[in-house]
């Protein structure tokens, strides 16, 4: 390893105009921009891996905008809108009418054309969906289109291109949402954009109208509702009665152009009326202005209009605005501790905090449009300046967009609260459940607040005084009395990911606050699934698998000692006592190597009798009891819902997360990278054509591939192993990618990521919605960590150290973000280099291992 160490009088904070000054400090460390582009570290890369759609791929494709949580809508491959889940919970098929139009005048009193500003229909938009063998009456899916699309991203921008032969103009539209790291608050803004961007390549002029029409998709059943003017065009309003506070609700489209004009309401009459005379009019060039009504029944939808006239050769974009506003819900989850003071109502959201109403926000949306744009565009074009294989790239940014789905909450006070994944219309699986988010690499780094405030939740409010926490949070998050087991990996994992904050934060006093409490929970951990003082778990201990295993096995002991030298590292920082820790870490460690290893993986021993847990058939468990058909193969091969002599993808996920979180190694590497290569040789399927999934087979099935959770090489496969093992989670297959790439194995690495991606290719799945249980999966943000596998960057603020350990030989570029800024790490000629970006990044030293060819 070389360490390039700066002197401690010449220290300084790198920052966007300190980089270059580092530079000239002579250290041998590079910071400047390097004069040519270094060496990909693999140059070969599909093209369908650089976020790029056309065809049949754009058919599922629906890309999220919006803010964390503040509520999304995404921008399909066609250019439409769709998914609109505004209210805090998902509406996945919540697609109402909205389109943009654009009317061109036709040359010598020729022809003119209108046509909506989207490519053709995806075919199963036509039928398969509730009522459309009624004809999908009332939609917006008959009016003309453009004929072709194409869909490019660059995370969190996506452009849509659209082509058609009767339109003499070039149309984009790039739909984006504020998103840069360190600045949570703007990134969790209820608002997108849509900029409109038109080019006249003929050797004519060009007289055109664009326009964007709406129903109201806020009016909410009989209550009262109406269209109302706002500056820069127009708002759906929907009132709510007294009792039902939550219902109400507004949104905004809004455009900074002189020539705007508003039609204010559509015509009012049966059927589709509404519709019908709302194209009539773009159709035939209509650019009018029309009052709100005032009187009478509300009108069903509202017009803007910008008209346009491009000179040959010009172009112009209309940046159509897009804010929302729901202030209140009546989301309220679990059971209040009896001694907790009362907390009454059901979540608010951040943005109702810290806005007004609707106006405020599309207000602040507006003034602080250049400057959101631009940084977001600064955070975009440094996260994609890299030479990383490009389904790296792909798998990581496609899984932001997470970020910006109903997944994530965001309370009134600031602290972050999640679902696991989201069901077609609520959220699925509550409580920013600990063993999920354990595989969740992305917002540590991203938004490092945010992540703190998780575990200020996990070890404040849902803990209790025994030490127990409750895997599930509630929601408005308050102290909650448990009525379930504790989950081994969540809690062990939670021990982890503090000194994980600790060391990305660089602040000691919140480790201090935090401390006791952490103590409190490992020794809960220690009595309730390790009383003997084996060093591993033992007594039956709940997963992430909603099962308990029985016995000690590779995954969760491999949390137990990750968690034991965390404390050890942090109580020896803080002055504490950890003895008693570092003893139970160096007993585990010889067991699980000695006993749970078979000379090719980890193991489980599965053991059921002589515990201290009572029989498992008076065990409680998350789903069913013991049948006598159970209990019969309870009598024959152990309890249900356990792995054995399998082997398990998961099977060393807590080295893998000590890896994450900085605390380094504590098994032998050459038997956890034995584990993992056995995981891709095993494990990985180029075709689950003859695989028999009774399970939860849409995940992955026919002639895809995938990583399958555990399979049994060497026989002892039991009759009803644990209940996802069959399956495929992506969630798992990034953080087995990333963990073969610290181990060096970085073809086995790539092989899994492309098996995944490949199933997400738009054709049959969204390329933007990785999905487990439920849409945009938490566990599948396990893909961020791949940047950490290939490039070995981690930057400690203790210390204040940049590691740089790569996974290759030679040079590179790859993103870096850390709590105070965020830029470019790699390795030019030889030597290691930062670029700061954004904010400053104090480096006292490089410590650079690079590997031999």
């Amino acid at each position: 390893m070389t360490t390039y160490r700066l002197p401690r009088r010449r220290f300084l904070t790198l920052s966007t105009a300190g980089a270059a000054a580092l530079g000239a400090t002579a250290t041998g460390a590079d910071v400047v921009e390097p004069t040519r582009r270094p060496t990909p570290v693999r140059a070969r890369g599909r093209s369908k891996y650089r976020r790029e759609y056309s065809g049949e791929r754009l058919n599922r494709l629906a890309f999220p905008m919006g803010g964390m949580g503040a509520g999304m809508i995404c921008l399909e491959g066609s250019g439409a809108l769709s998914h609109f889940s505004l209210r805090h919970h998902p509406q996945v098929f919540n697609e109402p009418v909205t389109f943009a139009a654009l009317w061109i005048k036709g040359a010598d009193g020729g022809r003119s054309v209108a046509r909506v500003l989207e490519g053709p229909v995806p075919p199963w938009k036509l039928f398969g969906r509730p009522d459309t063998g009624n004809g999908a009456a009332g939609l917006a899916l008959g009016l003309p289109r453009f004929r072709r699309a194409t869909f490019s991203t660059k995370f969190p921008f996506g452009t849509v291109s659209l082509e058609d032969d009767a339109v003499p103009i070039e149309v984009t539209i790039t739909g984006w949402s504020p998103f840069e790291p360190g600045n949570p608050d703007d990134a969790s803004l209820p608002v997108g954009a849509l900029e409109f961007r038109f080019s006249n390549p003929t050797s004519r002029p060009v007289e055109a109208v664009f326009s964007w029409s709406a129903r109201n998709f806020m009016a909410l059943g009989k209550n009262t509702h109406a269209i109302q003017p706002t500056q820069g065009g127009f708002k759906l309003w929907s009132a709510a009665p007294s009792e039902k506070a939550w219902e109400e609700g507004a949104f905004t489209a809004t455009v900074s152009d002189p020539g705007l004009k508003v039609n204010h309401a559509w015509f009012r009459g049966g059927w589709w009326d509404g519709l019908t005379m709302a194209w009539k009019e773009i159709a035939e060039g209509g650019c009018l202005e029309r009052p709100p009504v005032t009187s009478g029944d509300p009108p069903p939808g509202a017009t803007l209009f910008v008209p346009l006239a491009l000179a040959p050769g010009a172009s112009r974009t209309v940046t159509l605005r897009l804010a929302w506003f729901v202030g209140t819900t009546d989301l309220r989850i679990g059971r209040d501790a009896k001694d907790a003071a009362p907390v009454s109502g059901g979540y608010k959201p951040w943005y109702a905090g810290r806005f007004r109403d609707i106006d405020e926000v599309t207000a602040y949306w507006r003034d602080h449009y250049d400057r959101l744009r631009q940084a977001s565009r600064r955070f975009s074009d440094c996260l994609h300046d890299t030479t990383l294989p490009p389904e790296v790239l792909d798998a990581v940014t496609a899984n932001l967009s997470i970020l910006k789905s109903p997944t994530v909450l965001r309370q009134a006070d600031g602290r972050l609260w999640a679902w696991e994944g989201c069901g077609d219309n609520s959220g699925c699986c509550h409580g920013s459940c600990t063993h999920v988010w354990n595989y969740a690499q992305a917002i540590p780094h991203l938004f490092p607040s945010l992540e703190r405030t998780l575990r200020e939740t996990e070890f404040g409010p849902s803990q209790d005084n025994r030490g127990h926490q409750t895997f599930r949070s509630a929601i408005p998050i308050r102290p909650v009395d448990p009525d379930f087991h504790a989950a081994a990996d969540g809690q062990l994992g939670g021990v982890l990911k503090v000194h994980r904050e600790w060391r990305i934060s660089g602040d000691l006093g919140w480790l201090q606050r935090l401390w006791p409490k952490v103590r409190a929970s490992l020794d809960y951990c220690i009595r309730t699934w390790d009383p003997e003082r084996k060093g591993w778990l033992e007594e039956p201990h709940h997963n992430t698998y909603d099962i308990e295993f029985w016995g000690p096995d590779g995954m969760c002991t491999s949390f137990y000692l990750g968690a034991l030298k965390a404390a050890v590292l942090m109580g020896s920082a803080l002055g504490d006592e950890v003895s008693g820790y570092a003893n139970l870490l160096a007993n585990g460690q010889r067991r699980m190597e000695r006993d749970l290893f078979d000379g090719e993986y980890f193991i489980q021993k599965i053991t059921w009798t002589g515990l201290h847990a009572a029989n498992p058939t008076e065990i409680k468990s998350m789903v069913g009891q013991y049948s006598p058909e159970a209990v019969a193969i309870l009598e024959k091969e152990g309890p249900k819902y356990q792995y054995g002599s399998g082997c398990l993808s998961d099977g060393v996920l807590g080295a893998w997360l000590a890896r994450m979180c900085g605390v380094g190694d504590f098994l032998d590497p050459a038997k956890v990278a034995s584990h993992l290569k056995a995981v891709h040789r095993y494990n990985l399927k180029q075709d689950l054509s003859g695989h028999a999934n009774p399970q939860r087979p849409a995940y992955a099935c026919g002639d895809e591939g995938g990583l399958l959770l555990c399979s049994w090489p060497k026989g002892g496969q039991l009759s009803l192993p644990f209940v996802y093992s069959d399956e495929v989670w992506t969630g798992i297959e990034y953080q087995v990618a990333s963990h073969l790439m610290l181990s060096g194995h970085i073809r086995e690495g790539l092989e899994i990521v492309r098996a995944c991606r490949d199933r997400y290719d738009g054709r049959v799945r969204n390329p933007f919605n990785e999905y487990e249980c439920g849409h945009w999966y938490a566990r599948a943000m396990s893909s961020y960590g791949l940047l950490e596998g290939l490039s070995g960057a981690r930057y400690d603020a203790v210390d204040r150290v940049l590691h740089l350990t790569p996974s290759f030989p030679g040079d590179f570029r790859c993103f870096l973000s850390t709590a105070t800024g965020y830029g470019t790490v790699g390795v030019k000629r030889g030597k290691p280099f930062l670029e700061v970006k954004a904010g400053e990044i104090p480096v006292a030293e490089i410590r650079f291992q690079p590997r031999k060819a």
